[in-house]
């Protein structure tokens, strides 16, 4: 038997108490705006971000949570001890009793805050909250004896996450450097044929109009779900219903989808999905000719420093960038043999699995060692509740 198993048996074999955080917690929201950040600053300044600033000034001197009002809600929690400055849509959680340890509240609402928030949403996202939505939350009280045991283990364990993780992130970030380095030769093999302009040997259209929506009979891929990455973001899906008209923009396999507009211009996607799929406005779609480039060859090009050199160059950055057909026909590719192509989409598919795939490699590793850490912080703050 545990030492935690012991403290439970002896001091609340029954179950424990809940309590809204509105019965011991105060609840509240700084004063300072983004602008008054300095990085000389001497404070911790939270705002609604992972990121903490500096700012010369603090307002309050405690020990608390904190949470952002906008934004990531669910996703961040500060625990801060002493002297901070805090945004003024960022909240504070400060516990104004002694049966609760703070680090015990941050821990539990780490794992449980987000659920509860998105039970209480009437839409599918939440973009902000409020502090009556903050003070409805309820929070298992167990003895201070269990909940010092379980800031223990939980502190020992997030240290020791933190170390493997950082480890592995290393590791993958090596590999990553690796990665672009035979990525660029592999596609520079090249010299050895000639470069030709994508405008010779693709075709491009521009997107369909629509609204998205929840529901609908196609998929409506937009700029936004095109990841960093070059993959699809598969977790935030709309769609919209097909018309005699959207039908002309359904996509095909192996169809490239290009950004042509924004902060995130010429981002570029390989459609591989089976279920229809209709692609906005504000993309382009690289269609190329039979026998001249494999989709999957150009993709990873379009994730090299060979592409983005040329990108960055061809955009125009007058007020918002553009990166539109006339100016994507542009882009130079060498184009070897379609056998040569295979080849190296081969070896750089095998390199891409190992950096980017959550299911195998280090990113898989990675995955697993966050899931191990949830679930076992789930299991120690999961506690019966006492019947009255």
């Amino acid at each position: 038997m545990s030492r935690l198993d012991e403290l439970i048996n002896e001091f609340c074999p029954d179950g424990v108490e809940y309590k809204a955080i509105c019965e011991f917690c105060k609840v509240g929201t700084g004063k300072s705006n983004r602008q008054d950040a300095d990085e000389n600053g001497e404070y911790p300044f939270y705002v609604r971000s992972k990121e903490v600033f500096l700012n010369n000034s603090y307002e309050f001197d405690e020990e608390a949570i904190i949470i952002p009002g906008e934004g990531s809600i669910g996703e961040i929690f500060h625990y801060v001890n002493g002297k901070y400055a805090l945004h003024q849509r960022a909240y504070r959680i400060h516990i104004e009793d002694n049966y609760v340890i703070t680090k015990f509240l941050y821990y539990y609402m780490a794992q449980n805050f987000k659920k509860f928030i998105y039970q209480k949403a009437v839409n599918a996202t939440v973009k902000s909250i409020r502090k009556p939505m903050i003070e409805k939350f309820v929070v298992p009280i167990p003895p201070l004896p269990v909940q010092r045991e379980i800031v223990r283990i939980l502190d020992n364990f997030t240290e020791l996450t933190a170390e493997l993780t950082a480890e592995l992130t290393a590791e993958l970030t090596a590999r990553k450097k690796q990665y672009e380095y035979y990525r660029r030769n592999l596609l520079k093999c090249s010299e050895c044929v000639s470069l030709v302009e994508l405008g010779d040997i693709a075709e491009f259209k521009y997107g369909f109009t629509d609204a998205a929506k929840i529901e609908g009979n196609a998929k409506f891929i937009r700029i936004t779900d095109i990841l960093e990455n070059g993959k699809l973001n598969k977790n935030e899906n709309r769609y919209i219903d097909l018309t005699e008209e959207s039908k002309k923009y359904l996509l095909s396999k192996g169809d490239l989808l290009v950004a042509r507009t924004g902060a995130t211009y010429g981002k570029t996607m390989l459609f591989n999905d089976s279920f229809p799929s209709v692609y906005a406005s504000f993309l382009i779609r690289i269609r190329f000719k039979k026998n001249t480039i494999l989709p999957e060859y150009y993709w990873h090009f379009a994730q090299s420093s060979l592409y983005w050199q040329q990108a960055n160059k061809l955009v125009s950055k007058a007020g918002q960038p553009q990166f539109n057909a006339n100016v994507l026909r542009l882009v130079k590719i060498s184009m070897p043999s379609i056998d040569f192509q295979r080849r190296i989409v081969d070896i750089l598919d095998r390199f891409d699995a190992l950096c980017n795939d959550i299911t195998i490699g280090l990113p898989a590793e990675i995955e697993a060692r966050q899931k191990q850490y949830e679930y076992y912080r789930d299991k120690l703050l999961t506690f019966k509740e006492k019947l009255a």
